[in-house]
């Protein structure tokens, strides 16, 4: 597809899937690009990973970018500045269900905002935040891994490790991609 894009206009595009699905490496992609076109560009990640480091996006691959911890969504808003073109949030299933209206005020008011993070928990049940901001973007872009079992497509996020918090910060030391015939929720 082809689209003249209008520099006033804004929009959100989202990037998901399942753990090690290559959603940070794209979004750190992304955000490079429009750092290459000269764009003001401005990152925010959760304070809640710091799996490899406290203020840069890594990806599982360790490509990296400078980003601003943020305990809240609401923090993005007061953080970005007035002539920020484009806006990058990472890990947007760790913020609460406002992550939805500021994306959406932030690309209302004519930015590019990129968003990535899981679609779905460890059990398979969708982080409605996610489902929102797929709901309500112009772009989606749905990221596939390999199953660590079998080798297949995979689109689950497998949890290794007991516990029943919904949200636990890992990688490959708590999680593994799974395809639909090898995920076993109940794990």
């Amino acid at each position: 597809m082809i689209f003249n894009v209008s520099s006033a206009s804004g929009w959100i595009e989202v990037v998901c899937g399942s753990m090690f699905s290559g959603k940070t490496q794209e979004l750190i992609r992304r955000l490079k690009l429009a750092n290459i076109a000269k764009q003001k560009v401005q990152v925010f990640n959760s304070h809640l990973d710091v799996r490899y480091a406290k203020e840069h996006l890594v990806s599982h691959d360790k490509s990296t970018l400078a980003a601003h911890p943020v305990k809240s969504a609401k923090e993005i808003l007061k953080a970005v500045d007035k002539d920020t073109q484009v806006v990058g949030i990472d890990e947007a299933h760790f913020f609460g269900p406002e992550i939805v209206d500021v994306a959406q005020k932030l690309a209302n008011s004519g930015r590019r905002v990129i968003v990535a993070g899981l679609d779905q928990d460890y059990r398979g049940e969708p982080f409605d935040n996610m489902a929102k901001l797929m709901a309500v973007g112009e772009f989606v872009t749905k990221n596939l891994a390999i199953c660590m079992v079998c080798g297949n497509p995979a689109h689950f996020s497998q949890r290794l490790t007991d516990s029943g918090k919904r949200i636990v910060v890992g990688a490959g030391d708590k999680y593994e991609a799974r395809c639909r015939k090898c995920f076993q929720p109940e794990k």
